[in-house]
């Protein structure tokens, strides 16, 4: 026989529009279950899909009449038969009021869905792996803030599925859950919110569990309306980070698996999200049904007065604790807080009605905010403040074998009250179950590694505090060996050390006592290597110490040897030794006299002593250092030379040889008084070598300054009027001297001014008080005409002389512009200074000979301005 089902669906569905829309903003689709079909083993459902439109959808070719339904077989994703139709049943408009809540600032007023619902009945044979049934549209609205752009081009798959008898043996006599409509609703950014997208259940039995999950892909832009939906499975969204299906909010946002409420802090950007939501339907325990609702929802601009605290806080630092509201209010809103210990309430306009407080005594206190805006809007709220300061959690992890139990303990202390609730997590990559709440739990891991254990941990006072810890699992216990190799006498005895949780054991049995504990003595008279076995719970591991026995100590405290005075050496003796003793016979520095190495720095000749022990045995021996001072090197007093100048190194040393370092500029390296002519301030060493002993050289440092170059400026050649006063700007160096000193208000700094009736020239010495200097001289040139701005009659570029065509003003302060026109009136250069002219091109493209008009302006000396125009010839 055949079983049939027929179908009356409302499947939940998110974006629909028609060809050329974008006005979706969700949907629902669900089914009823109406009994037997008119033909053998089938079933009968209703079909019902609502799609949210955007209000402003009101054409004809914005919102369709009909839809149609796809039904494929869940066990080979065959479709089955043709698709279904499902004529429109009408419109439901869902609005946000403004006005409903006077306590919101700047309230949306544009959150509005229209609902459109179409309906049909679906009749299908009853089958082993039940049904899907799907509807497919493009496109959903733009700018939707969680999705990659655009948002406009990406389609929707809106699907519900009947469950078969592969589940349970009537699980097709099902009637979707159905959510409840409260989606018109204002969702302020950054602000605490609840969206309910609680579901009825009309089976009567089954139960819920509300998880967000991704929406579906569907139609695209080539074509937004197919005839039938394509076959499961379906694509999820491209959400944009930090968003995804399972966060479509942000991670402030969750979703209460048992009551579908959606709350926490919304995001900062306003706009358009999607947000999915799946009702996990269970009968009897098992899954028969994943019923799915779509929507966009809109963040706003807005900011809801209210008074939101936790229902408790625990205080276990300080008896001085922070409150503040758990969301930011409208600007201007008043807070007051009652902090229930008999103390005076305290009122604050802080933004988030932050406040601190002092307690005088541990306890539980009910503390009350009321919150009030303009007089008008007011809400209030109380919490529990649990005052237990000092808590301190800690754990300890004990065992480390894989596919071992491994105990996990709570050390948590507490200065009020004790630990009362815990929850674990060990950390274990292969399950999803490695929880406890057990105080002190076991667990055994399946893998070796490193496990990251978490604990939070809750005293009967309500302090909460999560702490952390390593579960370091291997497939062997870890031994730790205070030594793997060491040395002993054959006359010493020897305790050995090793470290791990477990039972040990020790062998061979060979001059050993208390061979079963961590710490055995032995006094092996040969070298032996001894095997430590750890046992932990059945998990064993094993490490090996070698002791290696001597009769004797061998020592050498080195060769005698003769040193450089002052110097700090490290003595070296070869020994196998594991203990030393150093003394010497002049007292002197010795940085640490009971290691095998220490440095030493003898002021005289010195012998040293060593002791070298092994357990009870021991050798000495001695070393002797003579001490042989430095050979004197006196490289002579530092000098200053100006630039490429000479200096004369006067050297002398007591020694037997020396030599100089660098010696590229100076006169004779072999000599103690050499001249020097750097270019740049250089440091010359002077090494003295001796035959006494002492291996190393004396040194001394003799630098040679060198003074920067110094270039002298005194201007360039210029032209007045007479009777114009001059002010000359030398610049090269820190003094200055004009010569000859005549005409000028004084010649010994570097801008004088000189009065001129005739033609004259200064030379400037710019030097330094070292003497150092450099010359430089000006000619200038006096006009007997008033000031005056004149430009020669023509020039000739690319020639020798009088290839620019420049300004020579005279008795002109400051030349305001030069400027060249061709014959057309174009202007063909600018300029603002008289070192500057015209070269003949444009743009670097040479220009044709002939007659340009120039005209030049520039004020004199007085004040006065000086207008001059006329013609040059450009000749080629």
């Amino acid at each position: 026989m055949r079983k049939t089902l027929a179908i009356a669906l409302l499947c939940f569905f998110g974006t629909i529009q028609s060809l050329f829309a974008e006005h979706i903003k969700g949907g629902e689709m669900f089914y009823e279950y109406l009994g037997p079909g008119s033909g053998a083993n089938t079933s009968q459902y209703r079909v019902t899909l609502k799609l949210y439109i955007d209000c402003n959808a009101n054409s004809s070719g914005q919102l369709d009449g009909e839809i149609r339904l796809t039904v494929y077989d869940k066990g080979n994703n065959n479709q089955f038969g043709s698709p279904f139709t499902a004529p429109s049943q009408g419109d439901e408009w869902l609005r946000f009021d403004p006005a409903s809540n006077p306590c919101i600032s700047n309230p949306p007023n544009d959150v509005c869905y229209r609902v459109r619902s179409f309906s049909t009945v679906i009749t299908l044979p009853i089958n082993h792996a039940g049904y899907v049934i799907a509807y497919q549209r493009c496109c959903r609205i733009d700018n939707i803030i969680n999705l990659e752009p655009r948002s406009n081009s990406v389609g929707a798959t809106y699907m519900c599925e009947i469950p078969g008898t592969n589940s349970l043996p009537e699980a097709y006599k099902n009637s979707s859950p159905r959510y409840l409509p409260n989606d018109a609703t204002a969702i302020c950014r950054g602000s605490n919110f609840t969206l309910s997208f609680a579901a009825t259940e009309p089976n009567g039995t089954d139960s819920l569990v509300y998880t967000f999950c991704s929406g579906f892909v569907g139609a695209s832009t080539g074509t937004p309306n197919p005839y039938a939906a394509s076959p499961p499975p379906y694509s999820s969204l491209n959400y944009r980070p930090p968003y995804s299906g399972n966060g479509p909010l942000g991670g402030q946002v969750t979703i209460d698996s048992k009551t579908g409420i959606i709350s926490g802090i919304a995001p900062f950007t306003i706009g358009q999200y999607v947000i999915t939501v799946c009702a996990y339907e269970y009968r009897e325990g098992v899954l028969i049904n994943i019923h799915r609702k779509d929507v966009h929802v809109k963040v706003s601009d807005c900011i809801p007065l209210e008074a939101l605290l936790k229902p408790n806080y625990s205080y276990c630092d300080d008896f001085m604790v922070t409150f503040k509201n758990e969301q930011v209010n409208p600007a201007g809103s008043v807070y007051t807080w009652d902090f229930g210990d008999g103390t005076p309430p305290v009122t604050t306009t802080d933004i988030e009605g932050r406040v601190q407080h002092q307690f005088a005594d541990t306890g539980t206190y009910t503390v009350k905010l009321k919150v009030v805006l303009a007089g008008q809007c007011e809400d209030e709220t109380v919490t529990l403040a649990k005052v237990y300061p000092g808590f301190w959690p800690a754990i300890k992890v004990t065992g480390t074998c894989v596919l071992l139990p491994l105990q996990f303990t709570d050390q948590t202390t507490s200065r009020y009250g004790k630990a009362a609730k815990w929850t674990w997590d060990f950390g274990d990559e292969t399950t999803n179950t490695d929880v406890s709440s057990v105080q002190n739990p076991f667990w055994k891991y399946s893998t070796t590694g490193l496990k990251t254990v978490t604990l939070t941990v809750e005293s009967d006072k309500g302090c909460v505090g999560t702490v952390t810890g390593t579960a370091d699992v291997r497939d062997k216990p870890p031994i730790t060996l205070a030594f793997k190799d060491t040395l002993i006498c054959s006359i010493d005895t020897l305790k050995l050390n090793a470290g791990g949780n477990g039972i040990f054991s020790w062998g061979p049995m060979y001059n050993i006592m208390d061979e079963n504990t961590p710490t055995p003595s032995v006094w092996p008279k040969t070298t032996t290597t001894y095997t430590v076995t750890l046992n932990e719970n059945g998990c064993v591991n094993s490490e090996n110490v070698q002791v290696r026995v001597v009769d004797f100590v061998t020592l050498d405290a080195g060769s005698d040897s003769t040193i450089c005075l002052t110097d700090t050496f490290r003595l070296n003796p070869q020994s196998d030794g594991l203990k030393f003793e150093w003394a010497a016979n002049v007292p002197g520095y010795i940085s640490d006299p009971n290691i095998k190495q220490p440095w030493v720095s003898p002021t005289a000749t010195t012998t040293y002593h060593v002791i070298a022990r092994i357990g009870k045995c021991m050798a000495d021996d001695v070393v002797t250092y003579r001490a042989i001072p430095y050979p004197t090197a006196r490289a002579g007093a530092d000098t200053v030379i100006c630039y490429q100048d000479t200096a004369s190194i006067h050297a002398s040393m007591i020694g037997f040889r020396f030599n100089w370092s660098p010696v590229s500029t100076l006169s004779d390296p072999n000599s103690l008084n050499p001249m020097a002519w750097p270019l740049r301030t250089t440091s010359y060493v002077l090494s003295v070598y001796d035959t006494l002993g002492c291996p190393k050289p004396g040194r001394d440092t003799v630098v040679v300054n060198v003074k920067d170059e110094i270039i002298a400026f005194a201007g360039r050649d210029t032209s007045i009027v007479v009777g114009q006063p001059l002010q000359l700007n030398g610049r090269g160096s820190d003094f200055y001297e004009w010569l000859p000193p005549t005409h000028l208000n004084r010649n010994d700094i570097s801008n004088p001014i000189a009065m001129l009736d005739e033609n004259f020239s200064y030379q400037l010495k710019a030097y330094t008080v070292e003497g150092c200097f450099d010359l430089d001289t000006i000619h200038i040139k006096v006009f007997k005409t008033a000031p005056d701005i004149f430009v020669p009659n023509a020039f000739r570029p690319g020639g020798s002389r009088n290839n620019v065509l420049r300004p020579i003003p005279v008795g002109i302060a400051t030349l305001d512009y030069f400027c060249v026109f061709n014959r057309w009136g174009q202007m063909v250069y600018r300029g603002y200074s008289s070192e500057s002219g015209w070269d003949g091109t444009v743009s670097g493209k040479p220009q044709d000979a002939g007659t340009y008009v120039w005209m030049a302006r520039g004020t004199d000396y007085t004040g006065k301005l000086v207008t001059r125009k006329g013609t040059a010839i450009l000749l080629r």
